[in-house]
């Protein structure tokens, strides 16, 4: 019964880091569609940013991208 419960465990975790990868992969695309170099947007991905806002600060308001880092992060 325990080996059962700690494979439904680390199915779990595992299914939550992939879901995670996921999120972080479409948040690197979209943030690197919006003109962040990688290094920024993958750090920005990782965080609990706004997307949206770290969207429209570079899009909307012509932020620099390193700019729009320093106020997210």
């Amino acid at each position: 019964m325990e080996e059962l419960e700690l494979m439904e465990d680390v199915t779990t975790v595992e299914i939550e880091r992939d879901e995670r990868a996921k999120v972080e992969s479409w948040r690197l695309h979209v943030l690197i569609e919006a003109g962040y170099p990688l290094p920024l947007a993958e750090r920005i991905a990782q965080s609990g940013a706004d997307l949206h806002e770290a969207v429209t600060l570079v899009v909307n308001y012509s932020c620099r991208p390193e700019l729009a880092a320093e106020i997210l992060l």
